[in-house]
């Protein structure tokens, strides 16, 4: 069967990564993109920081193509409107009006939703960031001049907002339920040392405490935690990690495990392919089933799964190393390739203290992850021993060599 009709669910940045590539490859057939957000896909992360501090407006997040304009793609929109159901058999894309939108391929891009601390929903002051619209609200209620700001979850969203706030002159507390933050993705030594870096800017880090409830009349007041303490706040900010969007898809006959789950060349099911957040695949490189929340993924897993669709059984498998940054204060922290908890870590270049440092994860007797915090070039030289699968001995010996 060829592919006419392809369609992409998710105005994602990897929906549009998706999109360009299967014009790159020579499709000439139509191919339709369904978002949910009445915008264009846009880029997320400067919500968190440029953009939130004003340094940057909100148009200047709209993405474009590495070649012309995104109007030279000819791509047909279908903004502002949900997918509800996925009719695998029938080959149709159910819309909440009713309708049904037929196609010969498909790319699932939805990517992953905000999780909210239960209770919150009814109080003003009280905010999740993921849109556009999420990162107008909290900026207009930080130009209101609110005398402390809470963020809950010390990912590297709330780990930015914080920053951002206090970039701004805002008092800010950090309350996170693991006692270090990061811990999951970082492990236990390098978590420590973002921890450290809030500190030294004034943030007020509480770590292995929880929220029992957030109180307040129509709008937020105060902030109860679990050793008993009363923050008083005018503004919380949730960061507690996101889900991905599959709920649209259950009962499709997909199989829905944290994330729609492929095989390695990012096929769901004949003629599906998904990309972005809301994928979990087989990375043979790590020997790992994984599900990455990076743009940098988000980018060439769109890319890939576009080539995959096209290529039908001649796909190749999707074996990244992952990469991201976050940008915190005046440092700039980078990851390429997995970190784990249990990880063996080792500092190879800079100082610790000086926050300016290139520090290795090993395990397994290989290097698999290289983490950088203001040594941008260094970890991009050596993001090419994880690539590579080199072993710890040897990888040691490149960076102090």
């Amino acid at each position: 069967m060829g592919l006419d009709h392809i369609v992409i669910v998710g105005a994602s940045l990897a929906g549009l990564r998706a999109a360009e590539e299967v014009r790159t490859q020579g499709h000439a057939g139509t191919v339709t993109i369904v978002g949910d957000e009445p915008h264009r896909p846009y880029d997320r992360p400067p919500l968190s920081k440029q953009v939130l501090a004003g340094a940057k407006p909100p148009e200047s997040t709209v993405l474009g193509v590495g070649h012309g304009s995104l109007d030279d793609l000819d791509l047909e929109w279908r903004l502002g409107e949900t997918a509800t159901g996925l009719d695998l058999s029938g080959r149709s894309v159910l819309l909440g009006g009713g309708e049904r939108l037929p196609y010969d391929g498909l790319v699932i891009a939805t990517g992953a939703s905000p999780r909210r601390l239960p209770g919150t929903d009814h109080l003003d002051g009280v905010h999740t960031l993921r849109t556009l619209d999420d990162c107008a609200a909290i900026r207009a209620a930080l130009l209101a001049g609110p005398r402390r700001v809470a963020v809950v979850g010390a990912g590297f969203i709330g780990a930015e907002v914080a920053a951002t706030c206090r970039g701004l002159g805002i008092e800010v507390s950090l309350i996170e339920a693991l006692p270090v933050p990061l811990e999951r993705g970082l492990g236990p030594t390098m978590g420590a040392v973002v921890a450290d870096l809030h500190r030294d800017h004034g943030v007020d880090v509480r770590l292995g405490v929880g929220v029992v409830r957030i109180e307040g009349g129509a709008r937020v007041e105060r902030i109860r935690l679990t050793d008993g303490t009363v923050l008083d706040v005018d503004l919380v900010v949730m960061g507690i990690g996101v889900g991905p969007n599959t709920e649209w898809l259950e009962g499709s006959g997909l199989t829905i495990d944290n994330g729609v789950v492929c095989d390695a060349t990012c096929r769901a099911a004949p003629g599906v392919v998904a990309a972005g957040d809301v994928a979990r695949w087989p990375n043979g490189r790590f020997q790992e089933t994984m599900r990455v929340e990076h743009w940098d993924n988000a980018i060439a897993m769109g890319t890939h799964a576009a080539q995959s669709l096209l290529a039908g059984p001649a796909a190749v498998p999707f074996a990244p190393v992952p990469w991201f940054w976050s940008d915190q204060y005046d440092r700039k922290i980078q990851l390429a390739g997995r970190a784990g908890p249990d990880d063996v870590v080792e500092v190879v270049s800079g100082s610790v203290e000086e926050r300016r440092f290139v520090a290795f994860y090993g395990r397994g007797g290989r290097v698999v992850g290289v983490l950088g915090m203001s040594q941008p070039a260094k970890v991009m030289r050596w993001r090419a021993l994880v690539e590579a699968g080199a072993a710890w001995t040897v990888a040691l010996a490149a960076a102090r060599g």
